[in-house]
């Protein structure tokens, strides 16, 4: 996988929520911030 750089758009990826259902980077386009945290441990 190739590094993500400061300041360049963030590649698209799918992952899935709490509850089983995708959610996909492009699923907010066009909003302004968008945070994403990985939980090491957390199942």
């Amino acid at each position: 996988m190739a590094r993500v750089e400061l300041n360049t758009q963030a590649p698209n990826f799918t992952l899935n929520d709490f509850n089983g259902k995708s959610v996909s980077l492009t699923d907010f386009a066009g909003k302004k911030n968008v945070m994403v945290v990985f939980n090491r441990g957390f199942f």
